[in-house]
């Protein structure tokens, strides 16, 4: 084998191994076919509903969410046949908040509903709190 020959297979071979590891580290994303609403208590600003988003995205499953901090809701969608609603409800009371599945909907009763669709409000959010964050948290 010529100089040409070992270099363009070693090339090759790093290629393929490249995208063999980023195809094991990159999270394929759920499908949304459930919206979970949970009636959440105890969060107080931004930092909450980060820290409850990060919850809830690390599980599988779970495509998109939003935290309504003001209104006490977070809203969920998922792929029901990787995750049960009440996991979700368990996740954000893990974060350290009170919550419990209020209802779950299919996407298409979510926009009959709300107008529009589910993740379409989701923001970052970001900054700190007052001081209350913690002091709601639950024991």
């Amino acid at each position: 084998m010529n100089a040409k020959t070992i270099s363009t297979s070693f090339l090759v071979f790093a290629a393929v191994t490249v995208l063999v590891v980023f195809a094991f580290r990159v999270r394929i994303g759920a499908t949304v076919d459930s919206v979970a609403v949970l009636r959440t208590a105890g969060m107080t600003c931004g930092s909450c509903s980060s820290r409850i988003t990060k919850a809830l995205e690390s599980v599988r499953g779970v495509a998109v969410t939003e935290v309504d901090v003001n209104g006490g809701w977070v809203i969920v969608g998922y792929d029901q046949e990787a995750v049960k609603p009440e996991k979700l409800a368990e996740k954000v009371s893990g974060a350290g908040f009170s919550s419990k599945v209020s209802e779950v909907l299919s996407p298409e009763q979510f926009r009959q509903i709300t107008g529009r669709n589910v993740g379409q409000n989701a923001a970052a959010t970001s900054g700190g709190c007052g001081g209350g964050c913690g002091a709601n948290k639950q024991s």
